[in-house]
């Protein structure tokens, strides 16, 4: 009887632990709350004008999600230099010039090296250009055989040609159809790409990549306020916009910083830091992105710093299946890029990701740019599938499951020439 009534017991708390975890999907079920206004300071002051948003509101939101949620940069490098690998001007069956570049990291005699594979129209002097990283290596976005394949380490992926936690030729071209390299260069753009690994390992010990050169002797994780991977990667973006600038053949006023998933998280934060990018776009970065975290649809605070605990500062864990309490929601992430142009993605598959989260963010964040005379969304209701509300601040959704797909970039670079071209 005992026995019965233990395995009784057992089962019950099994039950309740998976209830607890299981991912809402209903809306029915999203609890009630508020969307804190972008345009109330913290104290309760109206904003009213775009000169007070930059002096006072956009600086306290910006303290309260560098310190609370993704992590301070805890100091400055020694160095950064730039090498040019390789060069050719006959890429791309001649439409293109390609470039590989070695970016030098230095601080307390200690170095990390990173390699941006650059691709630039023939048919032009200075050209606009997107920036975003890679999953897999600079060698999967197309099959050219001359794109370096890097050494670093990587989470194993046989499919991917990642063997031994290491990249490998095998992968060559296997993630082409997420860079359509040829239909942007046609369109008179640039494309920069650089592996998030090299920058920083996607895995939970911090203990290498760029972190390791901003550790004090006998450290050996950031702070509680200080960065996770997530920062990190966009540092990486800002090191690659360092060296955009000094390459001729790119107008460094027009690089739109791109990004997808996790990476999409890092496209938005890197926007939202360093206001030389012209631009940014979201893909599916649902939440720790462009998703509202209150919502609790899909992923939740709590799920993603317990499956990636590395992703954000340590801070950030007190909102774990806590976002109530959060003073703050991804709109005004969103609205930290203001009043410069920003596209938010979602498919309708990728429920994950909760792309009514997404479009409800770029709805809110739109006050904001209406500050600077800038056109967002007005309409509190979501489109339908695959078609584009396409003004300086952007959102589709289109059908498919969570991936980047030619109907994509087909949207980008018709929003791009006319917003940041």
């Amino acid at each position: 009887m005992k026995s019965h009534l233990l395995n009784f017991i057992f089962l019950l708390m099994s039950l309740l632990v998976s209830a607890q975890f299981e991912p809402n999907y209903e809306e029915s079920r999203v609890p009630q709350f508020q969307v804190p206004d972008p345009l109330i300071t913290f104290d309760g002051k109206k904003i009213q004008e775009s000169e007070t948003w930059m002096k006072q509101r956009r600086p306290e939101l910006l303290r309260f999600f560098t310190q609370q949620v993704y992590g301070a940069v805890p100091g400055d490098l020694d160095n950064i230099s730039f090498t040019v690998l390789e060069k050719s001007r006959n890429a791309l069956d001649g439409k293109a010039i390609r470039k590989q570049v070695a970016i030098r990291l230095q601080r307390k005699k200690k170095e990390l090296v990173v390699t941006l594979l650059l691709y630039l129209p023939k048919k032009q002097k200075r050209s606009p250009l997107f920036l975003g990283y890679n999953f897999y290596g600079n060698h999967t976005v197309g099959k050219d055989p001359a794109v370096l394949v890097p050494s670093c380490w990587s989470n194993n992926n046989e499919a991917m040609g990642v063997i031994q936690n290491r990249p490998t030729d095998a992968s060559r071209g296997l993630r082409a159809h997420r860079w359509p390299v040829e239909q942007i260069i046609e369109a008179g753009f640039g494309l920069c790409t650089l592996y998030y690994n090299e920058v920083d390992p996607d895995k939970n010990d911090l203990s290498d990549g760029l972190h390791a050169l901003f550790y004090d002797s006998g450290q050996d994780m950031p702070q509680d306020n200080q960065w996770g991977s997530l920062a990190a990667w966009a540092f990486g973006l800002g090191r690659a916009m360092d060296y955009l600038e000094t390459d001729r053949g790119v107008d460094g006023s027009k690089v739109v910083v791109f990004g997808h998933s996790r990476l999409g998280k890092t496209a938005l934060w890197a926007g939202a830091t360093d206001p030389r990018f012209a631009g940014v776009i979201s893909n599916n970065s649902g939440c720790g992105g462009a998703a509202l975290s209150k919502r609790q649809f899909g992923e939740t605070v709590g799920r993603i710093n317990n499956s990636f605990p590395h992703w954000f500062c340590a801070n950030f864990k007190q909102f774990n299946e806590n976002e109530e309490a959060l003073p703050v929601d991804q709109h005004q992430l969103l609205a930290l890029i203001a009043p410069r142009p920003l596209y938010v993605a979602s498919a309708q598959e990728d429920r994950w990701a909760d792309p009514k989260g997404e479009f409800l963010s770029v709805y809110h964040a739109s006050p904001v740019y209406g500050l600077f005379g800038k056109q967002g969304i007005t309409q509190n209701t979501m489109p339908m599938a695959n078609t584009p509300l396409q003004n300086t601040l952007a959102y589709h959704i289109r059908t498919g499951k969570h991936d980047v797909t030619d109907y994509d970039w087909e949207q980008y670079i018709k929003w791009a020439e006319k917003f940041i071209k």
